[in-house]
């Protein structure tokens, strides 16, 4: 037994050691790192819910620390909802803390409608209470009543204001011989199961103060500014008189689809003073049909533009633009036309004849050599046209008609800042593109300002 002691006392000390080690501080001065004092949640549609935010508890101390109450305060009454590490509660008791571990607290919000119409703001917060101290985390959330359209088939005349947002879930229709007028102001939210059919009429009437917005109904970061986040707009055989003005279409998979011609003398859809942004495979697509398109914005899209098997175009004073970040690589021509479809082997042909005007066609150098592809089958015509056009291009695009257009010179636009994402196509002062377009009969510029003398070529005047 003597001869066992020390090694009995070094099993003791280690294991009395150890005890200490995992033993629970009391001490008033033992803190814990629970982030920013605020959770805010980005605006939430009423009974749509939100997504999850969390924010973490971590013991930074040597010595367990027991969480004697953690309280979401506005208790089972709260748009709030709480969980911790699995478990959902509005109050948990004596958590025990392990020394340099963490917990995470998981919040949702699902806010109730109300008779408000503009945004308001819904609050709460979250008590933690530890050897006697005290810390809240504050938790907001902006809710934002709405008009709700699930799988629905619109018929007759129909008119959407700017009282409320439209969100739209699983889909809409516009039925064939119905009209749907859009007033300014207007936001629209889609789902991601929900695409936006046209086989009727739609007629959006924004203005450049009150412009009419298509974009996600996720409103939360990062999610918001995801390419690819609803379906699109789809224009299919039946549908007529379309008329897009001051309208913004965000984040789609595909902005805009028309197919087929308009069954009478005018054109399929109509585009003034439109925006079609980070759209994730083809900003305007269109299919043996037919469109006019004045002081639009077409950027930063996989493929802006893609006019196949034939049909009638006219692009009046756009800008077509893309640069590569970090949610869409530009590796597609800005703009193609065909006068052909491929299907199942077989090729289909149609007449193409589109003509672009006092317009900018450019991308950033890179993956793309030629940002104007013309591709032509058949004997089909197949007639692209570029009137006082600056483009990029390595080659003379072929079979392209080419009239007092500049290849290859950088437009100069205002800023383009890919890290932050901010762009503006504005020209600046000395831009090659200043007084090289053509009189037409598009007197004011996308912001509504006059053109003087021999206008700019793209959607801005420089002023």
């Amino acid at each position: 037994m003597k001869n066992n002691f020390p090694i009995l006392l070094i099993v003791l000390l280690i294991v009395f050691g150890a005890c200490r080690k995992e033993s629970f501080t009391n001490s008033k001065e033992a803190r814990l790192t629970i982030g920013n004092d605020s959770l805010r949640f980005d605006t939430v549609f009423t009974s749509a819910g939100s997504i999850t935010e969390y924010f973490l508890i971590k013991n930074n101390n040597k010595q367990k620390i027991n969480i004697s109450n953690l309280q979401l305060m506005g208790g089972s009454a709260s748009a709030f909802k709480m969980n911790v590490d699995g478990s959902q509660g509005t109050q948990f008791n004596n958590i025990e803390l392990a020394a340099n571990d963490s917990i995470y607290v998981f919040v949702r919000v699902n806010i109730n409608p109300t008779a408000a119409n503009q945004p308001f703001l819904i609050r709460d917060s979250i008590k933690l209470e530890w050897n006697g101290n005290t810390s809240f985390k504050q938790l907001e959330a902006y809710g934002q009543n709405a008009h709700y359209i699930r799988s629905t088939i619109l018929q007759g005349n129909i008119n959407w204001t700017n009282d409320k947002p439209y969100v739209i879930l699983g889909g809409m229709i516009v039925d064939t011989n119905a009209v749907l007028t859009i007033q300014k102001g207007t936001r629209i939210h889609l789902n991601a199961d929900a695409p936006f059919i046209v086989d009727g009429t739609l007629i959006i009437n924004g203005t450049k103060a009150d412009s009419v917005v298509f974009r996600s109904n996720r409103l939360d970061d990062p999610y918001r500014d995801y390419p690819g986040s609803w379906p699109g707009i789809y224009f299919r055989g039946s549908s007529i008189n379309n008329q897009l003005t001051y309208t913004y279409i965000k984040n789609a998979y595909q902005g805009i689809i028309v197919e087929q011609p308009a069954t009478n003398s005018n054109p399929k859809l109509t585009l003034n003073n439109c925006v079609l942004d980070n759209i994730y495979d083809i900003g305007l697509f269109a299919v043996n049909s037919s469109i006019n398109a004045n002081n639009c914005l077409i950027t930063n899209c996989g493929n802006n533009i893609a006019l196949l098997y034939g049909g009638s175009y006219n692009f009046n004073h756009c800008t077509v633009a893309s640069f590569s970040n970090s949610f869409v690589q530009h590796k597609t021509p800005a703009l193609i036309a065909s006068n052909f479809v491929k299907q199942n082997n077989t090729i289909y042909t149609a007449a193409l004849n589109a003509v672009f005007t006092n317009s900018i066609i450019w991308g950033d150098e890179g993956l793309v050599d030629n940002e104007v592809v013309l591709q032509k089958e058949g004997v089909a015509a197949a007639n692209l046209t570029l009137n006082n056009v600056l483009f990029r291009s390595k080659t003379d695009p072929a079979s392209v008609l080419l009239n007092n257009s500049i290849k290859n010179t950088a437009p100069a636009f205002d800023s383009i800042d890919v890290a932050h994402r901010y762009y503006s196509f504005k020209l600046k002062a000395g831009s090659p593109a200043v007084n090289k377009g053509v009189a037409s009969s598009l007197l004011t510029d996308f912001d509504g300002l006059p053109r003087v003398g021999l206008p700019d070529l793209g959607a801005y005047e420089k002023q």
